[in-house]
């Protein structure tokens, strides 16, 4: 059985007067494990797609399974609490919060999940130092780097070792080399962990180093491949 299943999915926005198509019949299914990236211009539905994954949103029409569990019937209570617990987000903006270290950012989800002080600590120090930032725990995100702050918010990700990471353009506001630093690290924390990876880009950075590519175009699955 797939972790994932979009089942016949439809998804529609209304703008004003105009009813726009977001998705429009798409059909896919992510195995445990896998390093995936959704590729396409922007508009084509990435975004949706990891929206509906990640349970920020709901179909208009179809189904999506996770694990087995319809996510279209449950309460958005439910659906919050799964989020807390199975999947992990990286944003292209970070999206940490400025009055905590990085080491509380990172705690975070486990603070949410009401883990013990002592061991939220420990598996953030673990991954601090997996991550190449050891030493940066206490400095606030205005005293980051672009590349750091996306290093804590990839901890912050990982820390309640959820089932799913889901990306949004996650290298968009990074230079090159750290780019593809960070990239080679999700990568190899993939492999190592089993950690499920899902992003969503038009960078060529993200989609060469994918180990499945998937493209969309104005809502529709146009190429579906394994590298």
């Amino acid at each position: 059985m797939a972790l994932i299943e979009l089942d016949n999915i439809a998804k529609l926005y209304q703008e004003g007067n105009q009813q726009v198509v977001a998705l429009d019949n798409l059909s896919l299914q992510f195995e445990a494990g896998e390093f995936a990236v959704l590729a396409g211009p922007s508009g084509s539905g990435k975004t949706t797609v990891l929206n509906l994954i990640g349970c920020l949103d709901r179909p208009s029409a179809g189904r999506m399974v996770f694990n087995g569990r319809d996510m279209g019937q449950a309460t958005a209570r439910e659906l919050a609490d799964f989020r807390l617990q199975n999947i992990g987000f990286i944003f292209q903006s970070y999206n940490l919060i400025p009055v905590l270290t990085a080491a509380e950012n990172a705690e975070f989800t486990l603070m949410l999940q009401k883990v013990e002080r002592g061991r939220r600590r420990r598996r953030v120090m673990e991954l601090f130092a997996d991550l190449g930032i050891s030493g940066l725990e206490n400095r606030r995100p205005a005293d980051l780097s672009g590349g750091q702050q996306q290093r804590v918010a990839i901890a912050r990700a990982m820390a309640a070792e959820p089932q799913v990471i889901l990306a949004d353009e996650p290298t968009a506001n990074l230079d090159s080399a750290t780019a593809e630093d960070l990239l080679d690290l999700m990568r190899l924390l993939n492999s190592e962990r089993r950690t499920t990876f899902i992003f969503s880009s038009h960078d060529d950075r993200v989609i060469s180093r994918g180990k499945r590519v998937i493209r969309l175009e104005d809502g529709h699955l146009v190429e579906d491949r394994t590298v």
